[in-house]
């Protein structure tokens, strides 16, 4: 086993200044780093844009050897191996996209001792013959990067995660650190159990991603509502907006298309050629929306995303937690917007109960499903009941939708008692609508049919209107008083919990349904509020002393990123990030000495792009003076 450097903390510190361009660790990064780096196992939890990498690329160059990380995507490695090279690590990658020469090259450089890194996709980790030539390496650390997809109950499970386990066996001297954003305690455990990590430090970072404002709405026209949040807060920015099916997501981003915004589809049945194109487009542009379905996104590392919405309801709070989280990478401020519906809740009842799985697995993900209905359906803060579920205790955020505007609630105890005798009068056969339409008193040859219109819950909802009703129907859902049975066709069965309620035993408060209606001049006050947020200021040195960046400067400084991008075929962000872009607009070094201590400014790209940035900002300056 490679022995760890003298002195962790300081080497670690340097290597972290010199070569990443961060003056100082966040968080738990140091701990990890230096336990790590002295040889420790490590689980490490830490959510999205927290600074996981770091934890295993910085113990690689402390250590002697070459580091092998897993990783489940060819798009993730590659912008990985891409960020490390441009600030001169020295990173490869083995996966299916290489022909055979490349391949050939990365082997000989991983096992002759030119390449700190190596990234491989399970598969072709436990591939024949790879651990056998890897033996040949002398090896420093294994990284497993998305450990969450070893877990068999988890929303990404590969089978491939299960027989990592193998590393433990072949090589007992070798540290392994696993890595994950989204883990409850379940899923920790599985981690721990499946990988042998029974020795491994757990590092549990808060899961809280506070630049993220978490907002969910009674859906009414999903699309006009998008549009309208768009339109409201993000004009111009890039975001991605998820639908559970393909056609939604073509006919949602055709429709975008029309009313004049950049949007995109992305999905697995597009051709690849098209799919590759949308999503460089996606990383390499500012202001382009990609609509897509979960196959978009753990392989995307874009960091200015400022928005993520959900068309859909997905599968469970990871899933949620995870594709919101894509969202404000680089710390800014970011939505995560959602519209839902009894609809959602139909669907994906219907998904569990169909599945091949067996019941453990259907139990599990109905108890998942309920978890993410819970956090739809609250009253009070959103955040407070998503980091429960990750087993992070808060107080309310004050920043979500229901913080900021919370919503109404009221004594539907009545109400509630009416819509679960109209489920037992009309022998728990029918759905939400026509359930609405007995309530309502709606006549028609169907309700003649059934003889329902003589029902004695017929007409007796009539004060509350339809929306009223489905957000009753799906709150009673959320709290369990009522299920979706599928061989029925969706329709509303009784459970034993609604005993209480029936009786008079129970009250029941439940929210109002919220519409959301943004007139034109709200929209103008948010575009004016996130115009001030971002400090765009006129003149160079005026927005330099009132630590704002400067708008025609950041401008130019992007302009500048895109075109070296284009030229060494790599995304925006992995020249620069928008972070640095914008601190270079606001303290405008006119020194290597200077630019050296800008956040993200590492030696090699100070020796790379120094004297251009330098050019660049001095033309500014003396143009504007």
């Amino acid at each position: 086993m490679s022995a760890p450097p003298p002195n962790i903390d300081v080497r670690a510190l340097e290597r972290l200044r010199q070569t990443f361009g961060h003056p100082a660790f966040r968080g738990s990064q140091a701990e990890i780093v230096r336990h790590v780096a002295e040889g420790g196992d490590a689980l490490v939890l830490m959510p999205t844009g927290g600074g996981k990498s770091l934890c295993y690329q910085l113990p690689a160059l402390l250590r002697d050897g070459l580091t092998i990380v897993v990783s489940p995507l060819i798009a993730l490695m590659q912008d990985q191996v891409a960020a490390l090279q441009q600030i001169g690590v020295r990173a490869g990658a083995l996966h299916s996209g290489l022909g055979g020469r490349e391949a050939s090259q990365t082997r000989r450089a991983a096992l002759g001792g030119a390449l700190d890194l190596l990234y491989v996709a399970p598969e072709r980790l436990l591939s024949d013959g790879f651990l056998d030539m890897m033996a040949g390496a002398r090896i420093a650390l294994f990284a497993i990067d998305e450990a969450h997809c070893v877990a068999q109950w988890g929303h990404d499970f590969r089978p491939e995660y299960l027989q990592l386990s193998v590393l433990a066996e072949r090589f007992p001297e070798v540290p392994r650190i696993a890595l994950t954003a989204t883990a409850d305690p379940q899923t920790r455990a599985e981690i721990i159990e499946r990988l042998g990590l029974d020795r491994a430090r757990v590092f549990v970072s808060s899961f809280d991603r506070p630049n993220i404002r978490y907002m969910i709405e009674d859906r009414g026209d999903g699309r006009a509502q998008l549009l309208d949040f768009i339109r409201g807060s993000h004009e111009g920015e890039s975001g991605i907006v998820y639908c559970l099916s393909r056609r939604k997501v073509e006919e949602t981003a055709e429709w975008l298309a029309e009313r004049g915004l950049l949007a995109l589809p992305y999905h697995a049945g597009l051709d690849a050629s098209i799919r590759a194109r949308h999503q460089q487009r996606f990383q390499e542009e500012d202001g382009v929306i990609i609509v897509a379905t979960i196959a978009f996104g753990m392989g995307i590392d874009k960091p200015d995303v400022r928005f993520v919405a959900h068309l859909d309801l997905p599968k469970s709070v990871e899933g949620y937690y995870q594709e919101t989280g894509r969202a404000g990478r680089d710390g800014g401020p970011a939505d995560a917007w959602m519209v839902y519906g009894m609809a959602d809740v139909v669907q994906q009842r219907r998904l569990i109960d169909e599945s091949e799985a067996d019941e453990a697995w259907k139990r599990i993900a109905a108890a998942k499903l309920n978890a993410l209905l819970g956090i739809a359906e609250i009253a009070g803060c959103r955040r407070v009941p998503l980091l429960a579920y990750f087993g992070e205790a808060s107080a309310p955020c004050g920043r979500c939708d229901n913080c900021l505007t919370p919503p109404q609630t009221w004594d539907a105890t009545e109400a509630a008692r009416m819509a679960l005798s109209a489920v037992y009068r009309t022998g728990q056969r029918f759905g939400v609508i026509h359930l609405i339409e007995v309530l309502r008193g709606r006549t028609g040859e169907r309700m003649s049919r059934w003889r329902h219109d003589q029902l004695s819950v017929f007409g007796i909802g009539a004060l509350h209107d339809e929306a009223t009703w489905r957000a009753v129907f799906r709150q009673l859902v959320a709290l369990g008083l009522v299920e979706v049975d599928h061989e029925a066709h969706g329709a509303l069965k009784l459970t034993e919990m609604a005993r209480p309620v029936l009786r008079g035993e129970q009250t029941l408060l439940l929210r109002r349904p919220r519409v959301t209606v943004r007139a034109a001049s709200r929209r103008k006050a948010a575009r004016g509020a996130n115009a001030g947020s971002a400090g765009r200021e006129p003149v160079g040195r005026a927005s330099a002393a009132s630590g704002t960046p400067d708008a025609r400067l950041l401008d130019l400084l992007k302009a500048w990123r895109l075109e070296q991008s284009r030229t060494q075929r790599v995304p925006p962000y992995i020249v620069l990030n928008d972070a640095t872009l914008q601190a270079l607009a606001i303290e405008q070094p006119e020194s290597l000495a200077a630019l050296a201590q800008v956040h993200g400014i590492g030696e090699r790209r100070l020796e790379t792009y120094g004297e251009a940035l330098l050019r660049l900002i001095a033309e500014f300056q003396r143009d504007n003076r």
